[in-house]
């Protein structure tokens, strides 16, 4: 009897998640990669050299192989997708498993091209891709089969892909270098503008997690943390204050490029599609669209109501997973005659 464990990957920016048919979600690891570049030997993968970021010594380095949605680096790509299909599967799989792969929207046929050979490498038998607004609905439990109106923004670490889709397709969309990272970039540049204070990434992330938003109501109780850095004018480390409030002057701009985006594929969406969404609303998935308050904003500057997929970071690979059980949707789902903003 033939037996194979068909898996699907959320290939994101910031973080891998893995779905196994009839498992669920079984993977959810940082794409983060350790390599000894005296050797060019992996050291640690995911979680553990995500801890080493910003921290190892000369001859390690902690990289980050997928850069905006795609992959900036294709060898470390590879190693990191070996290891989390055999982490999933086991070392000694017999048979291959088919692997379906998500993209954004606004990869090229190069990029999507790298993504497939990169899953083939890793020990896939088949590769299919897969865009990531349709595994986002299918996650949050939109049927998109219908002849009805549905507006996904997902929000990940590197990218966010807005679109409109309608009877298993992608409508009308676009898809942003904005997202979870670019936030990220927005408060250490203001930490290092207004206080002239350098701190790192995963600095910037427990801000942006703890006490960042999108929307400042007055009547708010303004939180607050402390944040340790390098002060660029005395060289030491040095300890501030940062508010809610601050972080919300931070992350105006990022912010405001995901309302822009959005703003425009409504412009361009079908009549009759448009009134399916007033009445259907926006739906949020991805990590980016946890940042406090943006559902409040983007529902304020549409006039539209805005819901927060239940499950949001898991959408995506929880679409690949009912993917896998209906692969006829991959057909309908190819975005080539789609509206796009540029």
């Amino acid at each position: 009897m033939w037996f194979t464990e068909d898996i699907g990957i959320d290939l994101g920016t910031a973080s891998v998640l893995v779905f196994k048919k009839n498992k669920g979600i079984v993977l959810h690891e940082p794409s983060v990669v350790a390599i000894d570049k005296n050797t060019n030997r992996v050291i640690a993968v995911g979680e553990e050299a995500r801890q080493m970021l910003g921290r190892t010594p000369g001859h390690i380095v902690a990289i980050r192989p997928l850069k905006e949605g795609v992959i900036a680096d294709y060898d470390t790509t590879e190693k990191m997708l070996t290891y989390f299909i055999r982490k999933v599967i086991g070392r000694s799989f017999f048979f291959k498993p088919r692997v379906i792969a998500c993209i954004p929207t606004g990869a090229t046929d190069v990029e999507e091209r790298a993504v497939r050979q990169a899953t083939l490498s890793s020990g896939a038998r088949q590769a299919f891709i897969i865009e990531e607004p349709v595994a986002a609905a299918l996650g949050a439990g939109i049927d998109i089969s219908e002849a009805t109106g549905h507006m996904v923004v997902d929000i990940g670490g590197g990218t966010s892909d807005i679109a409109v889709l309608s009877l298993g397709g992608i409508v009308c969309n676009t898809s942003l270098r904005v997202g979870g990272d670019k936030f990220d970039e927005a408060i250490i540049r203001y930490i290092r503008r207004e206080y002239n204070l350098m701190i790192g990434d995963r600095t910037a992330e427990e801000i942006k997690m703890r006490i960042g938003t999108a929307f400042v109501s007055n009547d708010k109780h303004d939180r607050f943390m402390h944040v340790r850095g390098r002060d660029l004018v005395s060289g030491l480390p040095k300890t501030i204050k940062i508010t809610s409030r601050e972080s919300w002057e931070a992350l105006q701009e990022p912010v405001a490029a995901v309302i822009e985006g959005v703003k425009k594929v409504l412009e361009i969406t079908p009549p009759e599609l448009a009134a399916d969404i007033v009445n259907n609303g926006i739906v949020m998935t991805g990590g980016g669209s946890l940042l406090e308050g943006l559902d409040l904003l983007l529902s304020n500057e549409t006039n539209l109501p805005v819901h927060i997929a239940e499950d949001a970071i898991s959408c995506v690979a929880m679409g690949t997973g009912k993917v896998l059980n209906e692969m006829k949707v991959l057909s309908n789902s190819k975005n080539r005659g789609a509206k796009r903003v540029f």
